[in-house]
This record gives structure tokens, C-alpha cells and sequence, in this order.
């Protein structure tokens, strides 16, 4: 016969058996979860979010893109509403960014004319991410005499100082005296600007795509016979777009700061527009006598340039496991 004591001693061995092959189940499953790899995306957006820079910046991006969309939000006051009996005065309670030499409230002024600077720098930097990207992309992938060619077709642009071909783009399209229209001028000067910048993007995209199609995905895809526009949209494009988005982020607040210098020279966005530029253009003869005119608007795309910069050394910081 069996001894009652150890029949229960080994029921209770079992049953402490047991119950440690359940904690070590448990513990498992926990360090499995723990141990799911995160995308590159999100694995960035937890760095950012530890990063003062970036919520500051974005912080400032955002009230930036409010005034752009809902300028009545800032102020109740007509920016076109002219009062020359208030021409150059200093700021006061009435005017917080005094008056200019028409009468027109700098303030308001400032707050409407974040638009069309925006628009402008929003406009430049799709086109010339989407045509730089496009081009990098197949000169990298295709790495043959068609790299070549568009190699040395960017390297053209590149050579081409920025405020001499804006320059001459836009005084070919438009006669001295002549006024062209809020859209047309627009358009030329997004255009301009993307025509002169493309290949800084064409050169992040390629150099990204040399690296990326040397993967072991990459050559299995190509193993096992797909076309090569499945491996450029499915394989490539995803693993080679972060090192242009940060350029992208960067290049914006440049552009802004770019449609400034245009509207500066006389050659950019010129009235009825109103912009941080036209802004300063109009201010460059009464600094002297009425500086409130320059430096309230020259602030302006100052801190914006300044914040997408931050931007975009945060985001880069998050996308570059190296650099933690």
C-alpha cells in the first residue's frame, strides 16, 4: 500500500509544478509582447515625443498654420483697410504692430499674410519632393546610363545660384511693367522655387535607394520575379522616404524664408497679395523712420523658418537609430 503522505506530498509537488509552468507561461507571453519589434515610425514617434524641441516647434507650427487658415481668429480687422491719417505710426493699443505708410494695420497684415506665405512654402516643397523623388528613385534603381544622364541633368540645376535663376525665371515670364494676377504669380514662384531645388531631394532619394535595393528583400523580390515598378512602390519607396521627409520638413521653413527674398527684390509675390514679403518689401525705405514695418514681419518668418527647422533636426534624430 502507498504511503497517504507521500501520495499527497507528490500532489503537492505536481501542483507547484504546475503552477511554475504557468508563471513561466505568463512570463513568456509578457517578454514575447515586450520583445515585438515596432516600426521604424513608431519607434520615432516615441523619441519625439520626449523632445522638448519638437513640441515647442510644433507648438509654434501650429499656431503658424491657424492664422494661415482662420486669420479672423487673431483679428476682426480688414488687412486692405487703408487709414492715411495713421500712415507710419508707432504701435500702440489701437494698433499693437503700429501702421504702415498706406494706413494699413501691421498687425493684421501679419496675421493674414501667414497664408499666402505658407501656401507658397507648402506648394514648393510637394513639388519639388515629388519631382526630386522621382527622379532620385528610378537614377537610383536603374543605375545604368540613365543614372548618368539624370545625374548630371540635376547636377545642372544644382550649379544654378538660387537668386540669379528666380531672377531670370521670373522676369522671362513677366515684362517689368506689367502686373500679373494673385494666382499667376503664385504659381511662377512656387514653380521657380521647386525648379531651382529638386535636386537636393533627386540626390537624398538616390543615395537612399543605392542603399535600400542592396537589401536581402529586395534581391528576394527581384528572385522571385517581381516587376520593377513592385519593387520601387512596394519595397523601396517605404524604406527610402523617411531621410526626404526630413528635408521635406526642413525645406519648408527655407522656402518661406525664400518667398521673402523674391517679394524683397521685387521679383516674388507683389500686391494685392498679402505676405510676410510683400510685408518687407514695402518696409525696406522706412526703416529709419518707422521700423515696426520691418521688424514685426521679418519676426514672423524668422521664428517659422526657425521652427520647421527644429522640426525637422528632430525628426531626423528620430528616424536615425545611430544618432541614440
Amino acid at each position: 500500500m502507498s504511503d497517504p503522505g507521500s501520495v499527497s506530498g507528490g500532489t503537492g509537488l505536481e501542483a507547484s509544478a504546475a503552477a511554475g509552468v504557468d508563471q513561466l507561461s505568463h512570463v513568456d507571453d509578457s517578454s514575447q509582447k515586450q520583445r515585438k519589434p515596432r516600426s521604424l515610425w513608431s519607434d520615432a514617434w516615441g523619441e519625439l515625443r520626449r523632445k522638448p524641441t519638437f513640441i515647442v516647434s510644433l507648438v509654434i507650427i501650429a499656431v503658424i498654420v491657424l492664422m494661415a487658415i482662420w486669420p479672423t481668429l487673431f483679428t476682426s480687422v480688414d488687412p486692405r483697410h487703408a487709414d492715411l491719417d495713421k500712415s507710419l505710426q508707432a504701435p500702440s493699443g489701437d494698433a499693437w504692430f503700429g501702421y504702415d505708410l498706406q494706413g494699413y494695420d501691421v498687425y493684421a497684415r501679419a496675421m493674414h499674410g501667414a497664408r499666402a506665405s505658407l501656401l507658397v512654402g507648402i506648394f514648393a516643397t510637394v513639388l519639388t519632393v515629388l519631382i526630386g523623388s522621382v527622379v532620385g528613385i528610378i537614377a537610383g534603381y536603374a543605375k545604368t546610363w540613365l543614372d548618368s544622364l539624370l545625374s548630371r541633368f540635376a547636377d545642372i540645376f544644382a550649379g544654378i545660384p538660387f537668386v540669379l535663376g528666380a531672377i531670370v525665371i521670373l522676369t522671362t515670364l513677366n515684362a517689368p511693367s506689367e502686373n500679373p494676377g494673385v494666382v499667376r504669380i503664385v504659381t511662377q514662384v512656387v514653380l521657380s522655387i521647386a525648379v531651382l531645388s529638386w535636386p537636393v531631394a533627386m540626390r537624398i532619394m538616390r543615395s537612399a535607394t543605392l542603399v535600400a535595393k542592396q537589401q536581402d528583400y529586395v534581391k528576394a523580390a527581384r528572385g522571385l520575379g517581381a516587376s520593377p515598378l513592385r519593387i520601387v512602390f512596394r519595397h523601396l519607396l517605404p524604406n527610402t522616404i523617411a531621410p526626404v521627409m526630413v528635408y521635406a520638413t526642413i525645406a519648408l521653413g527655407a522656402f518661406i524664408g525664400a518667398e521673402a527674398t523674391l517679394a524683397f527684390l521685387g521679383i516674388g509675390l507683389r500686391p494685392p497679395v498679402v505676405s510676410w514679403g510683400v510685408m518687407i518689401s514695402e518696409s525696406r525705405d522706412y526703416f529709419q523712420s518707422a521700423p515696426h514695418m520691418l521688424l514685426f514681419p521679418a519676426g514672423f518668418v524668422t521664428i517659422t523658418v526657425l521652427a520647421f527647422v527644429m522640426l525637422g533636426d528632430a525628426v531626423r534624430d528620430a528616424l536615425d537609430p545611430k544618432s541614440r
